[in-house]
């Protein structure tokens, strides 16, 4: 039992998800995006607010893709494992609705018309998820530091704001609410351990 909790099945879930989304949209051209990507007009003249989270499973193309869902793997794994299945999903979604919901706020700021898709803000979500955690209950990850944690997240930002066609408000809104629900979640969780003492 502890063995398959230890597993990070939801993590390579949402990989092969992410794949199967991209393979789909191989073979049947625009279809998806069409439909899911996050276009601010669709999302908000029209109410097609699936998109805030359908686009998340989108991928430009394969090598948009395959970053992605390496520092997903690795890094989810790494998440899933201390926080368990279901918290993990729920982190992971919630970084990924916050992430689009802030790059819909740029876009309407900017008049941006550009649509967007892509998992990387729910991936920086979970890198926000990862330092509340260590900020807030180091004893759960001993062997990750917050400066090695900052440092990545720093490179990170800074090659999103110094590549072309990248949505660095989705980049950061996802990690502000990585870190905001992985310290509520941390908070919640200290609390029922003294309860428990």
């Amino acid at each position: 039992m502890q063995k398959r909790q230890n597993l990070p099945i939801v993590c390579g879930t949402l990989v092969v998800i992410n794949v199967i989304a991209y393979l789909i949209c191989t073979f049947t051209g625009d279809l998806l995006y069409n439909i899911g990507e996050l276009d601010a007009v669709a999302v908000l003249r029209y109410g097609e607010y699936g998109r805030i989270l359908s686009s998340t499973f989108l991928h430009a193309g394969i090598e948009h893709l395959f970053n992605n869902m390496v520092i997903l793997f690795f890094l989810g794994a790494m998440i899933e494992k201390v926080t368990g299945h279901l918290q993990f999903l729920i982190l992971y979604l919630l970084s990924g609705i916050g992430a689009n919901i802030c790059s819909l706020i740029y876009k309407v700021i900017a008049m941006e018309r550009i649509a967007s898709v892509g998992a990387s803000g729910a991936i920086f979500g979970l890198d926000g998820v990862l330092l509340a955690w260590i900020l807030l209950d180091r004893r759960s990850m001993p062997d990750v530091t917050p400066k090695r944690v900052i440092l990545m997240i720093a490179l990170s930002l800074y090659n999103g704001f110094t590549a072309q066609n990248v949505d660095n408000a989705a980049h950061v809104g996802g990690l502000l609410t990585g870190f905001l629900a992985g310290a509520l979640l941390c908070m919640i969780r200290k609390q029922k351990r003294n309860r428990e003492v």
